[in-house]
């Protein structure tokens, strides 16, 4: 049986970093079943006791201290945190110090930099980037194809959508994709409204087992759905990615983060977030 641990996650505006650091942390520790809660917008001393006290009933009924990710920015809402009975984990209080010192200026102890709008050109990056996966899902718009930074291609439930929008969300990347069908297939070539895209292509693939288990719960005892129609299709766009020497991935063991960075690395995208 795990070891059960609570862990929260707490800051001053959207959490996000907290989470994201934190999850990372907690991935490197194996046999534990963590009990995640996050509490975003804590921004009065009032909410901070609220929190505390409800760290404090958590270790209680665990009889553990519950592990705390903050990137809390303000010290008098940060105090109350600190009372209560939890081992934290503060990221900003860990390193503005370090930086104050060796940058020769003290920090500007602002709340909500991190994913705020001040950075116009990066928000409007983004926005556009997201509109513009949306626009061109599944092969939508082919007549947008050559605004893309990269097309993802790849058969029927391979992924694409998600990687489409986790890039540019997080990253700015204009993606656009397009499905590979039983219709391409039975011409035994790429398909012609990809051609001209040739040097923006991006292939996904995944086993037959993982496949089969995502199509089913979309289409269940379905043939679309059965082990042997996607064993035959991804056989085929293995044939095809060779054949034109597409550069691709293999998504059955993991992430989204982990795909999306290939896919930048491998293309040569620059990020269009956060001032780069």
């Amino acid at each position: 049986m795990p070891n059960q641990r609570s862990v929260y996650y707490l800051s001053d505006r959207t959490g996000i970093t907290a989470e994201t650091l934190g999850h990372s942390l907690l991935t490197q520790f194996d046999g534990f079943e963590w009990r995640k809660v996050s509490i975003p917008f804590i921004e009065n001393e009032e909410q901070a006791r609220e929190v505390a006290e409800q760290i404090n009933q958590t270790a209680e009924r665990d009889g553990k201290r519950p592990l705390v990710f903050s990137t809390i920015i303000t010290s008098e809402i940060r105090r109350h945190i600190e009372q209560a009975n939890c081992v934290i984990y503060d990221f900003f209080e860990t390193f503005i110090g370090s930086m104050e010192q060796e940058l020769g200026q003290p920090s500007a102890h602002a709340v909500g930099r991190s994913h705020s709008v001040h950075n116009t050109s990066s928000y409007f990056n983004r926005i556009s980037a997201i509109n513009y996966s949306l626009s061109n899902d599944d092969g939508m718009n082919l007549r947008n194809f050559d605004k893309a930074d990269v097309i993802l291609v790849g058969v029927s439930r391979s992924g694409k959508t998600p990687t489409c929008l986790y890039m540019a969300l997080q990253y700015g990347i204009s993606a656009a994709n397009y499905p590979l069908t039983e219709e391409d297939m039975e011409t035994h070539d790429l398909p012609k409204a990809l051609l001209p895209y040739r040097d923006k292509l991006f292939g996904l693939t995944l086993s037959a087992e993982q496949l089969t288990q995502i199509r089913q719960e979309r289409r269940p005892n379905s043939r679309y759905a059965s082990l042997e129609q996607c064993e035959l299709e991804l056989k085929w766009q293995s044939e095809l990615y060779q054949r034109y020497r597409l550069p691709f991935i293999d998504t059955t063991n993991i992430s989204i983060e982990e795909i999306s960075t290939t896919i930048l690395k491998q293309k040569k995208l620059k990020r269009r977030l956060y001032g780069e």
